[in-house]
């Protein structure tokens, strides 16, 4: 949403604010009065009057008995200041909701964004490290050099695409080689794979496969996909990655060697900030799976747990093909 968005948005809600104060106020005033006018007529009663008082004119006049009019004077004002109290209150709610809405969403960024860069700065940390020992070493730096760059360029563009999203503009009409974006997301998560003394292989499927959502999008489901096998698989076992055709839909299986997931959390765990059981070799923030489910509804796929015991999960992510 841009900023003459927000401004539309904000000019609205005075709009209808400004109507239900104005239409509230009116209707209590109408009503008060009409409530005032009925008991008068209905506790009034009529006297001749006398034609030789001054200023009197022939016929009746209505006369009404103050102390029985009171009590509903003072009522009906009572109730003018509740109804005209509830009017207000529910201004004040409506007239905060676009607020409200904007907050949410800037907090919504704020997790999404530190979530999606935690993965990519972890890596970006062993690389460094990496860089030092072989710098102590007298070693080449120059592969590891590169490896820094493409990370950085990784987390630009993770940046730039969730921009996107959050205005509503990120482009649906790109289109990603399948192979390359799993071996992007192999090559993020690979230093914590080592650290964990976890292996990953990867089949890429059918050569020029492509998925239609733009590449770093795919790079950064995959790359949530694989650190979460990765966080929860034992060492010395193998996180499989592979892609494969079926129809119109590209199906993208990832399996560890895990505990498993309980038959309650098959679907919580794609709820934001929702966890299973089992937490991992790192701590999170039940974001990764929401991100990853959000992200490819987004453009037509599913995510979901295809099965799960206590030997590993694999996880299915289903994107439309692009021809």
């Amino acid at each position: 949403m841009t900023a003459a968005d927000d401004r539309r948005v904000v000019r609205r809600a005075a709009a209808r604010v400004g109507l239900l104060v104005g239409g509230g106020s009116a209707i209590a005033l109408t009503a008060g009065v009409g409530i005032l006018v009925a008991v008068l007529l209905s506790n009034a009663r009529r006297e001749a009057a006398h034609h030789g008082a001054p200023g009197g004119l022939p016929g009746d006049r209505v006369v009404v008995d103050f102390d029985d009019v009171l009590p509903w004077v003072l009522g009906l004002g009572l109730l003018g200041v509740a109804v005209m109290g509830l009017v207000g209150w529910a201004a004040s709610r409506w007239s905060v909701r676009p607020l409200d809405d904007a907050l949410r969403r800037q907090r919504a960024f704020v997790s999404d964004a530190s979530h999606e860069l935690r993965t990519p700065l972890t890596a970006l940390n062993s690389r460094v490290q990496i860089a030092q020992r072989r710098l102590a070493r007298g070693e080449p730096l120059d592969d590891t050099l590169d490896r820094l760059r493409g990370d950085a360029d990784l987390m630009d563009d993770i940046l730039t695409d969730m921009l996107l999203s959050a205005e509503g503009a990120a482009s649906a009409d790109g289109t990603a080689a399948v192979a390359d974006g799993l071996r992007a997301a192999v090559t993020v998560v690979g230093p914590l794979a080592a650290e964990a003394g976890v292996a990953i292989d990867i089949d890429g499927g059918p050569a020029g496969l492509r998925a239609a959502l733009p590449p770093v999008t795919l790079t950064r489901v995959c790359t949530a996909l694989i650190d979460n096998a990765v966080s929860h698989a034992p060492s010395g076992s193998t996180v499989s990655v592979t892609a494969r055709v079926e129809g119109g839909t590209v199906e993208i299986r990832v399996a560890d060697a895990g505990g498993g997931i309980r038959p309650e959390d098959r679907e919580r765990i794609f709820e934001r900030f929702a966890r299973g059981a089992e937490s991992g070799r790192r701590r999170g923030f039940g974001l990764g799976l929401a991100l990853v489910r959000e992200a490819a509804t987004r453009h037509g796929g599913t995510i979901a747990v295809e099965s799960t015991s206590p030997r590993g999960t694999v996880f299915l992510l289903r994107l439309p093909r692009a021809h």
